[in-house]
This record gives C-alpha cells, structure tokens and sequence, in this order.
C-alpha cells in the first residue's frame, strides 16, 4: 500500500487513526495491539506471502535480543553474549544476502570463472533493507544494554509501525518506544495532527507534483539508453539533471510523510533529509542525505571497523569498506557497488585536504565554489545509481562530455545563431520526444525550479507553521488531481531498496 494511493488516504489512515484515538483513553494495550495489527496489515497489502517472514524475522530478533537484555549472567556461562549477537547479525545479513544478494552473487561467479550455475528470481520482499538495518542495531544496542525491553507486543509495534516500515527513517528503538509509554501518546492532540497532516500533504506533493514530473524526463532518457538509443549532449544532462531532482524530491517526499504521520499519532520520528544539495562538501551532504542511514554506518559499520583511531591509511580502509557497504545495500548491482565507491573516494579526498591542505584551500576556493563542486559530483554519481547498467552509465557519461554530438531544434538555432557553431540542428532533439522550443522551454523551466527550490529556498523544517499551511493550500489541487483524477500513481523510489 502507497503512502500515494487512494486506499491509504481514504481508508486504511483514517481507520487506523481514528481507532488508535478511540481506544488510547480506554486501554494503552488495546492502542498499541490496534496499532501493530494495523501496521503489519499495511505491510501485508503489497504481498501477503511475505507477512510470516516478517513476523519470523521479529520474532527471532525479539528472542536474541530478550535474551541479551535480561539474562547477560546467565548467557555468559552457556554461551557468550557476543557469539549470540553475531548468531542474530549472521541471521538478518543471510537473510537479506539470499533474497536481495543471491542472483547477483551467483551471476558474478559465472561471468569470473565461466561457470552457468541458476537462481531462480526471487521476488524481494519489501523493506527488507530497512527492516535488516533497524534489527541489527536493535541487537547491538541490546548488547550494549542500552535497551531493555520484554514485551513482545512492544517489539511487535516498533519492528512493524507503518509510518517509518518501509523506506526509513531508520530509527533506534530508544528513540521512539519511549514515546509509546507516554499516556499522552494515546489522546488525540489538534497540533501534533494538523502539523503531521500538514507535512504529509507537502511530502506527498514533493512527490506527485514535482518527483513524477522530473520522472517523466529521466525515465526516458536512461530507459532509452537501456535499450540501446544513441544520446547526445542536450539529453544526456536533462536526464541527468533531471533524477537528481526526481530523487531527491521523491525520497524527500517520503520522509516528510513518514514524520507527518508519525506526528499524526503524536511520535516524533528522526529528520532523515536536511537539504543535502546545500551542502559544501562531500561529508556535509551525507550529513543531510538519508541521515539516519549515514548515523546507522557509522556507528555500526565504520567506528566497529576502527574508524579513525588506528592510523590513516587505516583510516580510508574503514571509509572505502562503509561507503562500498552502503552502496551495495542500496542495490545488487555494480552499478551500486560503483556508486559507494565513487562516494568512498570523495570521503576519502575531502578528508585527506581537510587534514594536509586545509589553509590552502580556504584560499583558492569559497564556500560557493565548494557547494558547486559538491551538488556536481553528486549529480555525476547519481548517474551510475540510476543506470541500468555499468555500460549504459558509460554511454551517458561520454554524451556528457559531448564526446557523442550535441544536437538542439533548429527553432533554438534559429533563434541563437552563435550556437550553430556548437550544437547540429534537427527538427527534435533524440530522447526528449518532439522537443519543440516550448518543449524545450518546458523542460529549462522546470529544472530551474527544481534546483531553484532545492538550492535556494528553506527546506519544510526551517519554515514556520503559516507558511507551511500556505503551501499547503497552494499545492492541495495539484495534490488531488494528480491522486485521484491523473490515473496510476508510483511507487517511491527507495522502495526498491
């Protein structure tokens, strides 16, 4: 179920939010089971089959980290407590490594060695990233006694609470569970539902209104790359520009909702996206990109590898390894793979001139100059996240360079005659459809928008609440027709992740 569909706006929300508040006064119990229940319905909607995993997958984490929290003497005479954190690491990771990791695994060996070894496609089940990364700092956070919790129910609800299930934000249980315990939680308040219905309505049309749109573009520039279409110059960077916008506005979008609702049950959940195009170096936008997924790499992946504490070069090793781990979870491809490690060398330079060369470059570059450089390494990458593959990144990245022609409608020429010296002149640039000069204007318009709002204007977080209620009244009919009169809605992005 989309946060974006029909169902979930006009029923499954209002039900669940509407029960939850009729029996928070009467039975905190009967809320929290409400909850649960209705949170592992809403996982159950996409694909039934998968629901007892799931309830397998939190059953078993409950049990380790139950064991873990409560009877730490005990297991240190049978078994040691780290030996039964890895069992439940090792557990979640093979469970991920096999319906995410398998066919690309095994594909991988057959084109080293030559082998012709099959897996059968598994369907991935959803969240299955978000689910595995939140279990596994459940357990460590266990291990480190920072949680104790022996209600099953309890468990069964933070695992499960729909709002942040299936794209993020990851969040930590001592984060969120202390807030179920609040009698408070359970009585309907006026400010926590109309700023929570506010944010989800602006998230929503981040992504109905301004993700699809800009979807519309790179969809077909990268699809028509995948099958095998020349590109030229002109496209090339429109698509490129134009999922780095889609990206961005839809997994903002997400997050947005994900507060939103949660503020609609009175949970605060963790910001997850803080304009990262602002940023004014590599470290910075991770700092504001997916936020909590950069938090759950360094504390569980690159501090436990050593981080900084064992020497420089030890240093980058530890950076490569997390930024190639939080590619490949991302995605079983090399084009993910590629991804993070393109990410792991940007870290790995910014921290080695923040180090060696700081003064110099205060010098010879400004703040500007460093936002620039950032937002376009970032939007060079993104090419090799989006691409089916890592020969159809190269075809788009040698169409950015201009190494393969730079085409533009003889209208345009007609219009700028120094660029004939430059660009070849054809009825419709290839790729971008009838590009006429309104195509063309369309297309100029709506990325200078894009970037205009994501560089320039304050993000949902820094605005104040009348101003967030203007955009809402703004956007509503854009909202509504796109949802409900528009026809087939899509799916966020992250969401096959």
């Amino acid at each position: 179920m989309l946060f974006n569909s029909k169902e979930f706006i006009l029923y499954f929300l209002p039900v669940a939010v509407i029960v939850f508040f009729i029996l928070g006064p009467r039975s905190i119990w009967l809320a929290r089971s409400w909850l649960a229940a209705a949170s592992l319905f809403f996982y159950a909607w996409w694909n039934p089959i998968y629901l007892p995993l799931l309830l397998g997958s939190i059953t078993f984490n409950f049990s380790i980290g139950y064991y873990l929290q409560v009877y730490p003497l005990s297991i240190k005479r049978l078994l040691s407590r780290k030996v039964l954190l890895w069992i439940g690491i090792i557990f979640n990771l093979s469970l991920l490594g096999y319906f995410k990791y398998a066919g690309f695994f095994v594909q991988s060996a057959n084109d080293l060695v030559g082998t012709d070894f099959v897996v059968q496609r598994i369907a991935l089940p959803l969240a299955i990233s978000f689910v595995t990364f939140q279990k596994i700092a459940y357990l460590v956070d266990s291990y480190l006694e920072k949680v104790r919790e022996t209600s099953f129910l309890n468990f069964v609800l933070f695992a499960s609470f729909f709002p942040q299930l299936i794209a993020g934000p990851i969040v930590h249980y001592s984060e969120v569970f202390p807030q179920f315990r609040n009698p408070l939680t359970y009585r309907f308040q006026w400010d926590n539902f109309g700023e929570g219905a506010t944010l989800f309505i602006l998230g929503l049309a981040k992504k109905v209104v301004l993700a699809d749109e800009f979807g519309r573009y790179s969809d077909v520039v990268f699809n028509g790359v995948a099958a095998g279409s020349a590109l030229t110059l002109v496209p090339a960077w429109v698509g490129a520009l134009s999922y780095t916008l889609q990206l961005y506005f839809d997994f903002s979008g997400y997050s947005d909702m994900a507060i939103g609702l949660g503020k609609m049950f009175n949970i605060e959940l963790p910001i997850n996206f803080f304009s990262p195009y602002k940023a004014d170096s590599i470290a910075e936008f991770w700092r504001r990109w997916h936020m909590t997924l950069s938090r759950f790499l360094r504390d569980y992946v690159y501090i436990p590898l050593g981080g900084n504490r064992k020497g420089e070069s030890r240093r980058y090793t530890n950076l490569m390894t997390t930024m190639l781990i939080g590619g490949l979870w991302h995605g079983a491809g090399w084009t993910f793979i590629s991804w993070g490690f393109l990410h792991g060398v940007a870290l790995s330079v910014h921290h080695l001139q923040h180090s060696y060369a700081r003064d110099l470059t205060r010098v010879f570059s400004g703040k500007l100059f460093s936002q620039v450089l950032t937002l376009l390494f970032v939007i060079v990458a993104w090419v090799l996240f989006r691409a089916a593959s890592l020969a159809a990144a190269g075809r788009i990245y040698s169409a950015m360079l201009g190494r393969d022609g730079a085409i533009l409608p003889d209208q345009v020429l007609d219009i700028f005659h120094p660029l004939r010296s430059v660009f070849d002149g054809v009825g419709k640039v290839p790729l971008l459809g009838d590009s006429t000069v309104m195509g063309l204007f369309e297309i100029v318009v709506m990325l200078g928008l894009g970037f205009g709002l994501v560089l320039f204007a304050p993000n949902l977080y820094q605005m104040g609440r009348r101003t967030r209620l203007v955009m809402v009244g703004l956007s509503f009919a854009f909202v509504v027709q796109k949802i409900f009169f528009a026809g087939e809605i899509s799916p966020f992005l992250y969401f096959q992740f």
